[in-house]
């Protein structure tokens, strides 16, 4: 499942980062790793950006981007 896929409350498990090399470099150095929990905490209206929580702080991503974060859910 993709991150933009994912509803709001729910939490998941960062499983893969599938997109070009300085994109993924960037995530990762902000501390979205493969293994990370994420929090998807609203979307916008139509959509597009969605606000995810993780490692204690929360960041907007465009569906573009989120599209690109294959997830696992978290029970």
């Amino acid at each position: 499942m993709r991150l933009s896929e994912y509803a709001v409350g729910k939490k998941a498990r960062i499983t893969r980062l599938s997109m070009t090399d300085a994109n993924r470099k960037r995530l990762m150095d902000l501390g979205l790793l493969p293994g990370t929990e994420v929090e998807v905490v609203r979307k916008a209206p139509l959509g597009d950006p969605i606000v995810v929580r993780f490692r204690g702080y929360q960041m907007g991503f465009r569906l573009s981007e989120a599209s690109h974060i294959e997830i696992v859910a978290v029970p």
